[in-house]
This record gives C-alpha cells, sequence and structure tokens, in this order.
C-alpha cells in the first residue's frame, strides 16, 4: 500500500481476445443468441400472463425464471457484443461493480427459484392431495419474494466487501464482463475475506439448493415409480425432466466455476464457463420448457390460433 498507487476510476473489458474476423463472427452469433433469449423468455412469460390455465404455482415460478434470465443476460451480454465491435473496451468503475452486483443478485435468485420449482414438484407428486393448501397463493409469494430478497442482500454483502477493498491496478479485466473473481484481481490488498465469502455463498446457494433438488427428485422418482396410469407418468415426467435439464445446465456451470480448484480451468476457460450461465442457459431454458412441456406446447398453439382467428 505505497503512496504511489493510482485509483481506478476505469477498466478496460479484454475480451476473448480473437482475431478481428473471428470477433465479427462471434458477435453476429451471440446478437443471434441474444435475440433468441429475449424472444424465448418474453414468449414464455407473454403466456403464462394470458393463458388462465397456466395461473398455477409452477408457471409463476416459471414466469420469475423467465423475468430473471432476461434480466440476467441483459446484465452482461450488451456490454460484451459492444466490446466484439469496438476498439475501446472500456467501461467506468461504477457501473463495473453495479454490473457484479446485479448479476450476482440475479443468479442467486435464479438457485432459490429453482429450488421453490423442485418443492412445487415434489408436494405436487408425492402429496397431490394436500397441493391446493401446501403451496397457496400466499406461500408461493412468500416463497419468491423471500428468494430476491434475500438474493439481494447477498449480493449487497460481496459489494460492501468490494468496496472495502483498495484498486489500484492493473487497469484490465481479463473477462467479457465484470465477474467478481476477475474483479478481485483489480486489488491492491488482501481479498482471502471475500474468497471465502464466495465460497461460503456458493455452499449456501448452490451446494445446499443443489442437495435440497437431488433429494426432492429422488423421492419423486419414487413416487412416479409408483404412478399406475401410463399418461399420468409421461405427464409427470414431462414436467420434471425439463426442470432437472435447467437445474443441471445451471448448477453445473456454476459449481465447476466457482468452486473447482483454480488451477483446473485458466482464464480462458472461465469466460467459456461465465458464456453458459450468462447466456446460453438463458436462452435454452424457454426452449426446454416449451419442447418438453405439453402444457406449455398447448398454450402456445391456442394463442397462435387466436391469433390467427382475429
Amino acid at each position: 500500500m505505497g503512496g504511489n498507487q493510482t485509483w481506478i476510476t476505469q477498466v478496460t473489458l479484454l475480451g476473448f481476445q480473437v482475431e478481428p474476423t473471428l470477433e465479427c463472427f462471434l458477435f453476429g452469433l451471440f446478437s443471434v443468441f441474444y435475440a433468441f433469449t429475449l424472444l424465448g423468455n418474453g414468449v414464455i412469460l407473454g403466456i403464462i400472463c394470458l393463458d388462465s390455465r397456466l395461473h398455477t404455482p409452477m408457471y409463476f415460478f416459471l414466469s420469475h425464471l423467465a423475468v430473471l434470465d432476461l434480466s440476467y443476460a441483459s446484465n452482461n451480454v450488451p456490454k460484451m457484443l459492444a466490446n466484439l465491435v469496438n476498439q475501446k473496451k472500456g467501461i467506468s468503475f461504477v457501473p463495473c461493480l453495479m454490473q457484479t452486483f446485479l448479476y450476482l443478485a440475479f443468479a442467486a435468485t435464479e438457485c432459490l427459484i429453482l429450488v421453490a420449482m423442485s418443492y412445487d414438484r415434489y408436494v405436487a407428486i408425492c402429496h397431490p392431495l394436500h397441493y391446493a393448501a401446501i403451496m397457496s397463493w400466499r406461500v408461493c409469494t412468500n416463497l419468491a419474494a423471500a428468494s430476491w430478497v434475500f438474493s439481494f442482500l447477498l449480493s449487497l454483502v460481496h459489494l460492501v466487501l468490494l468496496l472495502r477493498l483498495p484498486f489500484c491496478g492493473p487497469h484490465k479485466i481479463n473477462h467479457f464482463f465484470c465477474e467478481i473473481l476477475s474483479v478481485l484481481k483489480l486489488a491492491c490488498a488482501d481479498t482471502r475475506l471475500n474468497q471465502v465469502v464466495i465460497f461460503a455463498a456458493c455452499v449456501f446457494i448452490l451446494v445446499g439448493p443443489l442437495c435440497w433438488v437431488l433429494a426432492s427428485y429422488t423421492r419423486i422418482l419414487l413416487a412416479i415409480l409408483r404412478i399406475q396410469s401410463g399418461e399420468g407418468r409421461r405427464k409427470a415426467f414431462s414436467t420434471c425432466s425439463s426442470h432437472l435439464c435447467v437445474v443441471g445446465l445451471f448448477f453445473g456451470s456454476a459449481i465447476v466455476m466457482y468452486m473447482a480448484p483454480q488451477s483446473r480451468h485458466p482464464e480462458e476457460q472461465q469466460k467459456v464457463l461465465s458464456l453458459f450461465y450468462s447466456l446460453f442457459n438463458p436462452m435454452l431454458n424457454p426452449l426446454i420448457y416449451s419442447l418438453r412441456n405439453a402444457e406449455v406446447k398447448g398454450a402456445l398453439g391456442r394463442a397462435l390460433r387466436k391469433e390467427r382467428l382475429s
């Protein structure tokens, strides 16, 4: 902590560091992915709002997931796309910290919403006679509100711990957005407390929820195998398998990113992992739910027929 340190006001996002022609290709590819993310999640959100048959707890949580995917992608991707076509890849440090805060908050909220969705499926399949009483609208609203509030408070803790650090260089972040581990490398002080809090938060927000989800689906699988009706079994598998696909993609990439030893995945590999949960997952989620869920496909078909008739 010498007297000659320079405080950071602006940083450069190095991005993918590839040839200009490849940058143009990536810009086009990621723009298409981002457009599909906005379109797919927007369609899912619109269908759930407009179709009264989807006004159930399961689709209430799915609408929150769509909002999160829209917010999560929009927090990270536009700046990444701009940097792919601009020579100047700078970002002011305050917006950089804001981007870090929001992506942590949206990611944590998505973890908890996925847990709420698994609990909803567990109650629906294992305790169908008590489903309406257990998963009342009051309970669903409280679960969703608690997920949002707790996640933003947890993200605020990370932000406060970041702000206590002096940032004096280097002025470059080797990432395509202000990811927290990359931002910590700009600090010119001991960041062990930040690292410990990040790891503890991952245990609480990733490992804990994942164990809950796996335990819930173990019970659900056993209950499905006891269903006598073939149609009922197919319907249960349809809704649960789509949710498990989303859970596997999201939790898998996040755990590898934040809980595996750093030596296992160098910085370029971290960027690829970050793409999974900031671009690919938000794009794939509506596809998984629309292609594997008969109720969503039915609602979409009814909406399209209604549009043609009008």
